[in-house]
């Protein structure tokens, strides 16, 4: 379910490869533009269909940030992502993955550098308990020169037909979620989230509504920090083509971003 409003950039799609342009003007902050690019899955182990095997994207200060997707069987799947900003790396990871036929296991190796003596090491576990729950866990282990420790995350997650309710809670904080579809046209969805290192906490409101017979989605958000956003999306028939137009608008901040965007494919 996807209740809340994101903003898009202009995208053209073609066979396997899929290109999006985005154009960031602004009086406030720098202006940047950005390229991302996919290459689609086309491998005989992936189930997901058209599912992004090669992500690339570079904004104009030379920043990169790029992922690799291969499936080495049906059930074993590795991953690499590789980030810079402008000439520094900034990001390096290695990911495999287990799919078993009612868990998910995967271990994740981040900036490992043998000079500075720091690795960051990441577990997690999912097991389905029922036809609805799933319950897991994640290990966060990191270590340098100066310090040294880990922090373990317990998650739950509990489906129906028409709803979807997650808990997650660790020595970071806490994330709880509730997504619940009304009927085919209205999707609404509660989430809040809680710091134990900034010591805030926020609550999120969204919801979606379909208009098929205008061809339109409409999706809305408001939150306990005073930000209320809103994203409408019009397909252009017979065009092949979407308008997208978004703003949001933060009370206590007093900022206004207003976004246009136009989806070919």
């Amino acid at each position: 379910m996807d209740a809340y409003p994101t903003q898009e950039a202009s995208t053209l799609s073609t066979g396997a490869v899929k290109a999006s342009h985005m154009l960031h003007l602004s009086a406030v902050s720098p202006s940047y533009y950005r390229f991302h690019v996919e290459h689609l899955q086309s491998d005989d182990y992936s189930k997901d269909k058209d599912a992004p095997a090669l992500i690339g994207e570079m904004d104009s200060s030379g920043s990169l940030n790029a992922h690799a997707l291969l499936h080495l069987t049906e059930r074993v799947r590795a991953r690499t992502v590789f980030q810079t900003q402008q000439s520094q790396f900034v990001t390096w990871q290695f990911e495999t993955e287990y799919r078993g036929s009612d868990f998910t296991a995967a271990v994740t190796v981040a900036n490992p550098d043998v000079l500075r003596e720091s690795v960051i090491l990441v577990a997690h576990f999912l097991q389905s308990v029922s036809s609805g729950l799933v319950l897991g866990g994640e290990l966060v282990y990191h270590r340098g020169r100066a310090e040294e420790g880990g922090i373990l995350t317990l998650a739950g997650q509990y489906s129906r037909p028409n709803w979807v309710a997650t808990l997650n809670a660790g020595k970071g904080g806490a994330h709880a979620s509730y997504y619940h579809r009304a009927n085919k046209q209205i999707q609404i969805g509660v989430e809040f989230e809680a710091s134990t290192r900034t010591q805030e906490t926020t609550t999120s409101f969204g919801y979606q509504m379909e208009l098929p017979e205008a061809n339109m989605v409409f999706r809305g958000m408001i939150n306990s920090r005073c930000i209320i956003g809103g994203v409408l999306e019009k397909r252009l028939t017979p065009l092949p083509a979407t308008l997208i137009m978004g703003a949001f608008v933060n009370h206590r901040g007093d900022k206004l971003q207003v976004g246009l965007g136009v989806t070919v494919g």
